[in-house]
């Protein structure tokens, strides 16, 4: 297997100081497209993204020699941070002309980048508003298919759109880190498949009481440090 560093973290949390704090900081930006006249639905949103974390992980830029990898070296080895903004019309045209991959849902298209520094956003990323993500489901989803991975969030927590997306992300990236490499590319193969939903409260406490990969958020938006936000409920890891 790959080299897996320890969950850090728009961030999984670890308490007190760590040396990943030292390293330079480095972010994964994701754009998601929501045009005024057909947004995507929450839930699709929350796939794509997750989805979306998979295929650059799996993307041959971001490993060996590839363009992408030192980057992604950069950015594992300190926290994994990851920020969604929102774009439409001419900022999402730009925004597809950066390196990056774009995934598409359902509904849902996101856009995933190779990482930056915290403080080193290219111009037409940086403009793009973090705020104004909240989605809505036209209707209730369907029940998860367990024979794939399902990504289950607090039932307790509030979240917005694009926090949830992130927080889908990090399951997702989770989940990844503890599949073996016959595992990963059998998810690979499968297109990603995957679900993310909210559990049920007796759900939820079974769920954290296990060994599946839990996200502990760092606290830097909306929820307070610690919060356990996503449960990577993976097949292969039950």
């Amino acid at each position: 297997m790959s080299h897996v560093p320890a969950p850090s973290g728009d961030s999984p949390f670890q308490p007190g100081h760590a040396p990943r704090d030292e390293a330079p900081q480095f972010v994964l930006p994701l754009v998601v497209r929501i045009e005024r006249s057909a947004p995507p639905a929450r839930t699709d949103a929350l796939e794509t993204a997750a989805r979306a974390v998979l295929v650059l992980l799996g993307d041959e830029r971001a490993h060996g020699d590839g363009e992408w990898a030192e980057a992604v070296r950069n950015w594992e080895d300190a926290r994994i941070r990851k920020v969604v903004r929102r774009a439409r019309g001419a900022e999402w045209r730009r925004a597809e002309a950066l390196p990056g991959v774009t995934v598409t849902g359902k509904s849902a298209e996101v856009r995933v980048f190779p990482p930056i520094p915290l403080d080193g956003w290219p111009k037409d990323l940086a403009k793009l508003q973090v705020s104004g993500t909240d989605l809505d489901d036209p209707e209730p989803p369907v029940a998860a298919d367990p024979a794939h991975p399902v990504l289950w969030l607090n039932p307790d927590l509030e979240m917005s759109a694009g926090k949830a997306m992130a927080q889908a992300g990090h399951g997702a990236q989770l989940a990844w880190w503890a599949l073996s490499d016959a595992e990963r590319t059998a998810w690979r193969d499968s297109g990603h498949a995957l679900s993310v939903r909210t559990a049920g409260p007796a759900d939820w406490a079974r769920l954290t009481g296990g060994a599946l990969p839990l996200v502990r958020d760092a606290g830097f938006t909306e929820i307070a440090p610690g919060s356990c936000t996503v449960v990577a409920d993976h097949p292969a890891l039950r």
